[in-house]
């Protein structure tokens, strides 16, 4: 008997496409039928509270997406923000660094405070880790005081990657980021009560092998971000960065 993992986030259309991908007959309109006996049905997005604050200085990084979350290739462009999640001990706070060209999440790390040295910089660790090369990489992250750090900004020129911002308290300005923590809130987080810190962490990993290398992705042609990932190099092998400077 074929085992397929289903969550109540999966639309009937994606539903189908993954039928069909492992080789079941069925059409879309049993699909739906199936899926509402099952008692299963898209969920819209819930709206999540600000996990930033504004700084009390001037913020002197500049914004360099502009609110176009596309790059050429991958690590091009990197989107990070954080997402909390209320648990029977307190909150847990989870970063994500993800690449724009995929989606991709590269680098991820979840920490009971926002103490950057614990959350940010080991998923930013991660993300460089994961990537062939970073010289001229733009990383985009929201307008707030956690993203304020001497240790943080260093490790940032060390592999020469520039820092982007976006405003104070608009979604829009990192719609990328925004969208990756509201799939993991509604494709996760919302589905069960959380015992703590490790019991989050837990669900996180399988979480984000799933949505890297089984989650359909619509706006990849319902493939997985490593399969588009995957095709990318495999025509681009020694394809290398070009260097992106803000404009003076």
């Amino acid at each position: 008997m074929l085992m397929l993992k289903v969550t109540a986030s999966t639309a009937c259309g994606e539903m189908w496409r993954v039928l069909v991908r492992q080789c079941i007959g069925i059409g879309r309109e049993h699909t739906a039928c199936l899926m509402r006996s099952a008692g299963l049905s898209g969920k819209n997005k819930s709206r999540v509270p600000i996990t930033t604050r504004k700084p009390k200085g001037p913020e002197l990084r500049p914004g360099l997406v502009h609110r176009e979350f596309k790059a050429p290739g991958p690590h091009r462009l990197w989107v990070t923000d954080i997402a909390y999640v209320r648990t029977r001990k307190g909150f847990v706070y989870t970063a994500f660094v993800t690449d724009a060209y995929s989606p991709r999440i590269l680098g991820w790390a979840l920490s009971d405070s926002m103490r950057i040295e614990v959350l940010l910089l080991q998923a930013l660790n991660q993300a460089i880790v994961c990537a062939k090369e970073t010289t001229g990489l733009i990383y985009h992250l929201d307008y707030g005081l956690q993203y304020v750090s001497i240790v943080y900004n260093e490790r940032l020129a060390e592999h020469g990657i520039t820092a982007s911002t976006g405003t104070v308290g608009d979604s829009y300005d990192n719609a990328l980021a925004e969208n990756v923590n509201g799939s993991y809130k509604n494709e996760l987080i919302h589905r069960r009560s959380w015992a703590d810190v490790v019991d989050v962490e837990i669900a996180t990993f399988e979480w984000v092998n799933w949505w890297t290398e089984s989650r359909l992705h619509q706006s990849l042609g319902y493939h997985t971000p490593t399969q588009v990932e995957a095709e990318f190099w495999e025509h681009h092998p020694s394809q290398e960065i070009v260097e992106i400077k803000p404009k003076a």
